[in-house]
């Protein structure tokens, strides 16, 4: 298999202790619906806290590999699901990070709905932010949280933001980018995104000043990092 280059928002490795655990490690979950500006918030933490000292990873790397089925049935496949997503391999990477072992996170191919074969090698940080937008509809994967965070952001908004990002970065035409929304978005969003909200920590919603959310995050991340 080969390997990316490393990816610009990992960090250097955190210092073990006894027996390789970095019991020290926090992780922050970033939850919303599509298009909701969880990415945005992400590297904005990211930002305020210091340089080296945390890893980014975003659940879209672990939609299961769809290689062996046929592209036309690969298309109709519902990516809103949580069964979408390989989150048997997320938990035993954040576990392996929090483990003081690094990681090759999977590289998903959007157009293709297929895993490369390349990987991006994560380093283990004191902080590694989590970002999806059905991170808090699997019980595994919050079990593995110490601070939750959801971006409540009106339909209108979000599907706005989607329909951009899809037609400018994933290659879709409008017409599969309405139907997905239609068929499988805002459904899957009614019946597991939106429900999940109720385990987060903080919601913040828009049109708020995020500005305050961060600094509250930003505020318990050293905290937190300083009692470890």
């Amino acid at each position: 298999m080969t390997h990316a280059a490393p990816d610009p928002s990992s960090s250097a490795p955190a210092s073990p202790t006894a027996g390789g655990a970095t019991s020290s490690t926090l992780i922050i979950g970033i939850a919303g619906g599509s298009g909701s500006g969880k990415t945005t918030i992400s590297r904005a933490i990211m930002g305020r806290l210091p340089p080296g000292s945390a890893a980014y990873i975003q659940h879209d790397a672990y939609y299961r590999d769809r290689a062996d089925v046929p592209a036309e049935e690969r298309a109709r496949i519902n990516y809103d699901h949580p069964d979408s997503l390989d989150n048997t391999l997320l938990v035993a990477h954040l576990d392996a990070l929090r483990a003081g072992q690094p990681i090759e996170r999977p590289v998903y191919d959007f157009v293709t709905h297929s895993r490369q074969a390349k990987t991006v090698r994560v380093e283990p940080c004191r902080v590694i932010v989590v970002e999806g937008i059905l991170i808090f509809a699997a019980a595994e994967l919050v079990e593995r949280m110490d601070i939750k965070l959801y971006i409540d952001t009106p339909a209108d908004i979000r599907i706005l933001r989607r329909i951009r990002r899809d037609l400018r970065e994933r290659g879709r035409a409008f017409e599969d980018v309405r139907r997905q929304y239609y068929e499988t978005v805002r459904p899957m969003h009614e019946a597991f995104v939106e429900p999940s909200k109720r385990v987060a920590d903080l919601i913040v919603p828009e049109g708020g000043d995020r500005n305050v959310a961060i600094d509250l995050i930003e505020t318990r991340v050293r905290r937190e990092l300083q009692q470890r």
